[in-house]
């Protein structure tokens, strides 16, 4: 929201208090208060009436600093907030003097001089992350004449029309030369987000336009920091938008929160965040195959659907879980819950003939009750469903006709809810599609008494967490995992997330990966999307490139809306080119698998945004129709008819892990492709493990696993652990190169391995394997026992 009228002015209607001048401090242990006039105050006498503006500082971990700021503080307690773990002690350092106070927790510091004008340097060891300005921070009132109550709530206006001022509270800080900033969540707008205006309030708005299902109040930037605004209500922010020198965000209200997050580099930046606001759980091994949907509006029973299984079968198409959309149920009594008798009538023995196949079963469902529904009676009777303030059920007619919303506030709600669908689990269903939950009103009360407003965004987070805990309670750790289109901060802790309603357009494909680049730099380790795009259908040109996208993701799903999703009705090639890159993600499990045991004990993603990785490489700072998978792989999808790419690869030799052809980085490539390729390249010094299954994604990893180990440098070294589907170590390799010498150790690894040195054929000895030459490179196969391998080249 824009308070300025360029630089030197304020709006019309608009009254403004900025941090001018710093008249008193206080420090605990813990906290440090600064107690700032909102105009010169030389004097006793200029102090009297002046109005004050608070600011604490404090730390719930090293190396993030709280920063909550108000005018005043009498106003009620708002809810819901975020799920934030309570302080750690001792790792707090406050100083105070005559000319400046300081604050550190960790290697984090902010120092304020008390010299006029306030202002707060942010630093981490020596090098300046951004500042506070406080001559542009502070508090802001808006009269109706202003025009901006861009995500006021009701009670808001009422103020506005009663003559009374909407209040905001804002921060301003600085942006440096060459600062980019990212994430805010899955934002399909263009992935750097400086010149954007970017407001925090879901919406089921599709991939086409700057509204967004994922609003994640958090921005990471290229300089070294993240910043979390402690709302959950609509966060606007000015991303050198008012102010081309800083990122503004404002909250309704006397006052705002927020976190300033640093690390040693963007990865600690964001472990540092998942340690704030939570770590994704680790979801079953299983979920990471092929998903089959019977797409959204299709017609299909149980003979439709033993079409689908039975033909990608017959075509050796392997096939990990089948999903049932909406019209499982049947229409317009959206969700009861029941199986559409006339084209299901027996829901449990279908459910048992598809998992004798070897299948996990999804279910879409929803958090509405629509009228029609056997549920909505019961649910409006024990107080279940949100109700109006005058106490009436709140409905609408869109997407189901007179739908209610389930009081996730309620436990007993959230009780019942759960009793309907443990009923599923009991017949064979193993998880839950949880679409919507994105347009929730303002103009009502909840049961635990949460402020409506803020409740809008935070809804998801109670939704979901309610289907999960359910999920988790029954299954098991480990063996919980929902498919959700919203979320909030902290719904990282409850995979999947897809990228909702996406098109069949190469546009509409990019504008995907933009988005879910833009979301696993908020914390979300695991993402996915509908292969070929969920509106309209798909040439069988872009079916064949969005296959290959789609199962170099964390999770992979064929959906749409109102065509079957299975590839032969595209071409036959197209059943190749899905299968191609289904055996080669179940080869590449291991490798995948330990990227998600980072994701779920780190926070980093799977998916990552080059500038995660290459933060010092200037080229990497807009790519977004590129990625890393893990910290080892980088994946270029192509997004052209003629098979043509350009990507940008950093600096060393890199390996395409199809065609073995090596690359030299530190420049664009251009390059051609069939459907069957694209470019996916092995980071130098890394090892990528291949596993020995093409049919499923879940099996044991250490059988049989072969460490791919590329274009080691000398000095260079690398290492990989293997884990079994329960997340757990099994194993340990370390390889290192000094010269033409190449050493190997391993650690636990009771089954059979080898190494395959890529780009290598030959060598003058070996010690503790039997070296082959492969088209690959040299193989080497360990002796019975060994726990080193010595190779001279």
């Amino acid at each position: 929201m824009k308070f300025r009228d360029g630089y030197w002015e304020i709006r019309e209607g608009v009254k403004n208090l900025n941090l001018i001048d710093i008249i008193d401090t206080k420090t605990t242990e813990e906290t440090l208060t600064v107690y700032t006039a909102t105009r010169p105050a030389p004097n006793r006498g200029a102090r009297m009436a002046v109005p004050l503006l608070t600011t604490e500082f404090s730390s719930p971990l090293p190396d993030i600093i709280r920063v909550k700021m108000y005018r005043h503080k009498g106003g009620v307690p708002r809810y819901p907030e975020f799920a934030l773990p309570p302080a750690k002690t001792g790792h707090i350092k406050i100083t105070n003097d005559e000319n400046a106070c300081g604050f550190s927790s960790g290697k984090l510091g902010l120092t304020i001089p008390k010299q006029a004008p306030w202002r707060g340097s942010l630093s981490r060891e020596g090098k300046e992350l951004t500042e506070i300005l406080g001559r542009l921070s502070g508090h802001f009132s808006c009269s109706s004449s202003s025009g901006n109550f861009g995500g006021a709530s009701i009670s808001d206006f009422g103020r506005a029309a009663a003559g009374l001022p909407a209040v905001y509270m804002a921060q301003y800080l600085k942006l440096s030369v060459g600062e980019t900033i990212y994430g805010l969540g899955e934002r399909f707008t263009p992935f750097v987000k400086n010149g954007q205006t970017v407001d925090m309030w879901n919406e089921d708005g599709g991939t086409v336009s700057e509204q967004a299902y994922k609003n994640i109040p958090f921005y990471i930037s290229s300089n070294g920091y993240g910043v979390l605004v402690n709302n959950p209500g609509k966060v606007s922010f000015e991303i050198a938008s008012e102010v081309v020198s800083a990122v503004q965000f404002s909250v309704l209200g006397e006052e705002i929160e927020y976190y300033l997050i640093a690390g040693d580099n963007l990865h600690e930046v964001l472990k540092n965040y998942a340690s704030l606001t939570g770590k994704p759980a680790l979801p079953p091994a299983w979920s990471f195959g092929l998903w089959l949907s019977t797409s959204f509006t299709t017609d299909y029973d149980e003979k439709t659907v033993n079409s689908f299984i039975d033909g990608m079968a017959e075509r050796k198409l392997p096939l990990s879980v089948f999903h049932f959309d909406c019209f499982w149920m049947k229409e317009c009594q959206w969700v009861d819950f029941e199986w559409d008798k006339k084209m299901f009538p027996d829901p449990r023995g279908i459910l048992s003939r598809l998992k004798e196949k070897g299948l996990k079963i999804c279910v879409w469902i929803n958090p509405y009750i629509a009228q029609k529904s056997c549920l909505f009676d019961e649910g409006m009777e024990q107080g279940y469903l949100v109700r109006r303030p005058n106490g009436d059920v709140w409905q609408w007619d869109r997407w189901q006709a007179g739908m209610a919303l389930v009081d996730f506030t309620n436990p007993a709600a959230a009780a019942w809810y759960q009793e309907k669908l443990k009923r599923l689990l009991d017949m064979g269903v193993d998880t839950f599609k949880t679409d919507f939950g994105e347009r929730i009103p303002t103009d009502v009360t909840w049961y635990d008494g949460s402020d409506s407003q803020r409740m809008h965004n935070y809804y998801t987070y109670l939704y979901n967490k309610t289907v999960f805990d359910l999920l988790e309670a029954v299954n098991g750790k480990g063996e919980a995992l929902v498919f959700a289109r919203s979320a909030a901060v902290g719904s990282q802790r409850f995979p999947v997330h897809w990228g909702g309603d996406c098109s069949a357009t190469y546009e509409s494909m990019a504008e995907t990966l933009r988005g879910g680049l833009s979301l696993s730099l908020c914390g979300f380790g695991f993402w996915s999307h509908d292969i070929s795009g969920f509106e309209q259908t798909a040439t069988p040109d872009l079916f064949k490139r969005w296959a290959a996208f789609g199962l170099l993701s964390s999770h992979s799903r064929l959906h749409g809306n109102q065509s079957y999703r299975v590839p032969w009705n595209f071409d036959e090639e197209a059943c190749d080119v899905l299968r191609f890159f289904t055996e080669l993600k179940c080869r590449l499990m291991p490798y995948l698998w330990q990227a998600a045991v980072s994701a779920h004990r780190e926070g980093l993603p799977l998916m990552r945004a080059m500038i995660l990785e290459f933060p010092d490489d200037p080229a990497c700072a807009y790519l977004d129709r590129q990625y890393m998978l893990g910290g080892s792989l980088l994946a270029a999808p192509i997004f052209s008819e003629n098979g043509s790419v350009s990507y940008y690869l950093p600096r060393g030799k890199w390996t395409n892990v199809i065609s073995g052809a090596l690359v030299e980085g530190g420049s664009w490539q251009t390059e051609q492709h069939g459907y069957c390729s694209l470019p996916l390249l092995a980071r130098p010094n890394s090892i990528i493990a291949l596993g020995g299954s093409r049919t499923r994604p879940d099996y044991d990893y250490a059988d049989g696993i072969v460490f791919h180990v590329f274009e080691l440098e000398d000095g260079g070294t690398a290492g990989f652990e293997v884990c079994d589907t329960q997340g757990n170590i099994e194993g340990r390799l370390e390889i290192s190169r000094t010269k033409n010498r190449i050493e190997a150790a391993c650690q636990d690894l009771k089954k059979p391995w080898s190494i395959c040195l890529r780009n290598i054929h030959r060598s003058s000895s070996a010690e503790g394997a039997r070296p082959t030459d492969s088209a690959e490179g040299l193989l080497l196969i360990p002796e019975r026992g060994t726990e080193k391998i010595v190779v001279e080249q």
